[in-house]
């Protein structure tokens, strides 16, 4: 048994699928099926029934996933200690982020860390997804929200405010009869979040027209015509066609926290980086 077969295991059971494990690997899907049948080979144990929905693990595939991902707890821990060992100022770090806040707020940072330290290269993923800190999906998390995770070292990073805006030209008036305005908003999964909860107690009685998890794709639909919106300010001061209004009370804005796993602490590029994110950013309030 090869620890890389486990990993293919792993990536099966965590995505259900041979193509999406295959895409988290960066392998073909062949190969993944090429992997699953070895291991199943080596154990003498089909691990996983196969259905229309996808892969479901058998009784003894949750008897080796059990023990897979302590096998995985361990080999991670031990490259991170040889990499919390590393002298030299360069390599990759792989951070994440949510979509608006990798493009309206890191890069001029990251741009201004790659100038100084060109040895070290940046990868950056922007999705909805929460990236693991233990699994090294991720060296360096931020989120708008407290880190629960273990052996996650975080620190509150910097304070963003919010506003409600609307497309230019937009006749405030109108808001006196909340009936006949539309406003953009959250998805339903995501529909008790702070700044939708706000919108929703404030005009209790406007018309959703639309709902999306992006932000981006929230201004843009703004800047359309399609409704107001409540945004981080750094995204809506930098989106063209929509402008801030006043509903009498400011939506609630958010703190965002920056996180790391504790075994790469002493990891000189990560170090490195944290310092000049904090620097950059810590005790600032973007307002645009």
């Amino acid at each position: 048994m090869e620890w890389s077969d486990l990993r293919v295991f792993l990536a099966i059971a965590r995505t259900g699928t041979l193509g999406a494990a295959a895409r988290s690997l960066g392998q073909t899907q062949p190969t993944m099926g090429r992997r699953l049948r070895a291991l199943e080979g080596a154990v003498g144990h089909t691990l996983f029934q196969r259905t229309p929905d996808g892969f479901v693990l058998t009784d003894e595939g949750r008897t080796v996933l059990g023990r897979a991902e302590r096998i995985e707890a361990e080999v991670l821990a031990f490259e991170r200690e040889l990499n919390g060992s590393e002298l030299q100022l360069e390599g990759m770090l792989r951070l994440s982020c949510s979509e608006w806040f990798g493009t309206h707020v890191l890069p001029p940072v990251l741009a201004a860390f790659s100038a100084h330290h060109p040895g070290v290269c940046i990868e950056l993923l922007t999705d909805a997804r929460l990236y693991s800190l233990p699994r090294r999906e991720a060296d360096m998390v931020f989120r708008l929200g407290r880190f629960e995770e273990p052996g996650v070292i975080s620190r509150r990073l910097m304070y963003i405010p919010s506003a409600v805006y609307a497309p230019l030209g937009f006749d405030t008036s109108t808001i006196e009869d909340s009936n006949n305005t539309r406003v953009v908003t959250m998805n339903v999964a995501a529909s008790q979040r702070p700044d939708a909860a706000w919108l929703k107690r404030v005009l209790p009685n406007a018309t959703v027209a639309f709902r999306s998890n992006n932000r981006d794709v929230q201004a843009r639909f703004c800047a359309d015509g399609g409704g107001l919106v409540v945004l981080p300010r750094p995204l809506g001061d930098a989106t063209p066609g929509i402008a801030p209004i006043d509903l009498g009370e400011a939506p609630p804005g958010r703190h965002t926290y920056v996180g790391y796993h504790k075994d790469m602490r002493r990891l000189p590029r990560m170090r490195t980086l944290l310092d000049f994110v904090v620097g950059r950013l810590a005790s600032t309030t973007l307002a645009g």
